[in-house]
């Protein structure tokens, strides 16, 4: 039997890595990296399109029969098998996934799907003063991450309307505050069973490529929660294009 993935998705400096470490560190999980794959896949099904030719994708998908779906969900355990040991599920941490959630639903109908969400003055803050090494171009200005994050909670509230209970949603607050009982729910909602190493993720020696690399090496810390509030004088603008975003985050 295949190995099921665990797609751990988002937005960046949301805590995605932080879960994959705990994932990671289960006797039953591969860790792997931020893989392309899906991306990849996404960006071949939109097609060569020219001038103001409308892409392809995701209408494509409604025309595609359950075995080429199937076929796309083999191709993608084979491809990413190379970043994998034998355990019997393996992580895939993308945070750019999250715009593909349907596609990764029809092809790999098995796989589980993690939502790391961070309060949106703390996410986005974090975003915008990590200059990151490429791509993520919208965190360059208040305005565009705050619509960005804006237009992500809109996405992933489709998502959860479409496909009830398919995705768990970490709230980075709720991990800090509880971290047992979050891990507990976390672990029973990918159908494995409580092991101690996941609470000992500082532990874990696996290499980390990602802006939280320091930061998964050490216990978890509330230090770093409110941050952005040292700076809130010169964020109204971040807050403005947060707008609903921003006044529905729940309050831990």
């Amino acid at each position: 039997m295949a190995p099921d993935p665990i797609f751990i998705l988002g937005l960046p400096r949301a805590g995605s890595t932080l879960v994959e470490q705990i994932l990671a560190s289960h006797s039953e999980v591969d860790g792997t990296l931020e893989l392309p794959n899906i991306l990849a896949l996404a960006h071949r099904l939109r097609g060569r399109t020219s001038g103001r030719a409308a892409s392809r994708y995701p209408a494509i998908l409604q025309e595609l029969s359950a075995e080429k779906l199937e076929d796309l969900g083999r191709d993608y355990i084979e491809n990413t098998r190379i970043h994998r040991q034998n355990a019997p599920f393996f992580t895939d941490k993308m945070p750019n996934n999250f715009r593909h959630i349907g596609l990764i639903h029809l092809i790999l109908p098995r796989a589980k799907i993690i939502d790391a969400r961070r309060h949106p003055m703390a996410c986005c803050f974090s975003g915008y003063k990590q200059l990151f090494a490429e791509g993520q171009e919208f965190t360059y200005r208040l305005e565009d991450m705050g619509r960005y994050y804006r237009a992500y909670v809109e996405m992933m509230d489709h998502w959860d309307r479409v496909l009830p209970g398919r995705i768990f949603r970490v709230h980075h607050e709720k991990l800090v505050a509880d971290t047992e009982n979050t891990v507990r729910a976390l672990l029973d909602f990918c159908g494995l069973p409580f092991e101690d190493a996941c609470l000992q993720f500082h532990k874990n020696k696996r290499s980390v490529r990602t802006a939280s690399s320091e930061q998964v090496r050490q216990p978890i810390s509330a230090k770093g929660l409110a941050q952005w509030r040292h700076f809130e004088p010169w964020l109204d603008p971040l807050k403005q294009a947060l707008g609903p975003a921003l006044t529905s985050y729940p309050d831990f």
